[in-house]
């Protein structure tokens, strides 16, 4: 049964009973553990070893921790129909394997036939991370009612979609407009990247300078039907290249042909250009300005395996 959610609070995938407030415990697994089988109990989830398997499972792949004070543990189960939340509360701090102790453990288990449910959870939940020093001061709170009253008074909803920013990495590696070749080649090869954005002195994405274009400039069409390569055995194009590398402007290699989003789009629509452009990855615009990236692995991280 898909589930519309365009009016849907977040505080309405759990009530008081769905909420542990001061768990005694300080370590993760005990502590999702404890909100599975209270789960369990009130929602029917199922059979909570599996529960708990499909819940460490995700663990593995990275790390949950939203922020300084709240963790995201999630699964997907195909013995639910609908979004469930449990939380556990700890003045104490748990252990979730971060660098930090959180205070907020929010686990969040979606029905496997709803990829899309979790994301928007999960971004509702961001909205609210913004004021840290709230999450803090609930995570203080005696009762379960006062814990389950700070989310429904955030007045959370989630969102009508998922959209290109839940699932950007705002982690960008650019070039600038007025860089080289030689700046080019250097990101190549440090970062392991074989796209790289070029943006103006605003930040907006002017064009995308790719590896395979520079092996076209290093390697002419004229050098792919040469049947003799014993003239340039030596990598004679490359060296051209090279000497040349710190005074080619970018503008004589960058492409145009890239694929952007805007950050309001649908994700499905990333995966729509995508196909339609035949890359791996989509720049995501805010305006004009690049404000993320979505890879192809990304993508199906999020929405087939998060």
């Amino acid at each position: 049964m898909a589930t519309h959610s365009s009016s849907l609070h977040f505080s309405s995938f759990f009530s008081p009973d769905d909420i542990i407030c001061q768990t005694p415990y300080t370590e993760r697994d005990a502590v999702i553990r404890q909100i599975l089988e209270k789960l369990a109990l009130n929602r029917g989830i199922g059979n909570v070893k599996k529960a708990f398997e499909a819940v460490l499972e995700r663990e593995k792949s990275d790390s949950t921790v939203l922020s300084e004070c709240i963790a995201v543990p999630h699964a997907r189960l195909d013995t639910i129909h609908n979004l469930i939340v449990g939380i556990a509360t700890s003045k104490v701090g748990i252990d979730f394997h971060a660098p930090h102790k959180v205070h907020m453990v929010v686990l969040i288990l979606v029905p496997k036939d709803q990829p899309a449910l979790y994301l928007q959870a999960l971004s509702s939940l961001a909205k609210m991370c913004q004021n840290q020093g709230a999450f803090r001061e609930a995570a203080n709170l005696e009762s379960a009612e006062d814990v389950w009253r700070f989310f429904d008074r955030g007045g959370v909803i989630l969102p009508p979609y998922v959209c290109a920013r839940d699932i950007m990495s705002n982690d960008i590696i650019a070039l600038k407009d007025n860089d080289t070749l030689k700046q080019a080649i250097n990101l190549f090869i440090e970062h392991h990247l074989v796209d790289l954005p070029v943006v103006d002195r605003d930040g907006d994405l002017v064009g995308v300078v790719a590896a395979k274009e520079l092996m076209r400039v290093c390697l002419p069409d004229y050098i792919l039907w040469m049947d003799d390569l014993s003239p340039i055995l030596h990598f004679e194009p490359f060296a051209n290249v090279l000497a040349n590398e710190g005074i080619t402007w970018l503008a004589e290699i960058m492409s145009q042909n890239y694929a952007v989003v805007p950050e309001d789009a649908p994700a499905i629509q990333v995966a729509k250009e995508m196909t339609k452009k035949n890359t791996d990855r989509v720049y995501v615009l805010h305006g004009k300005k690049l404000v993320g990236v979505v890879t192809l692995p990304q993508f199906l991280n999020k929405v087939l395996r998060v």
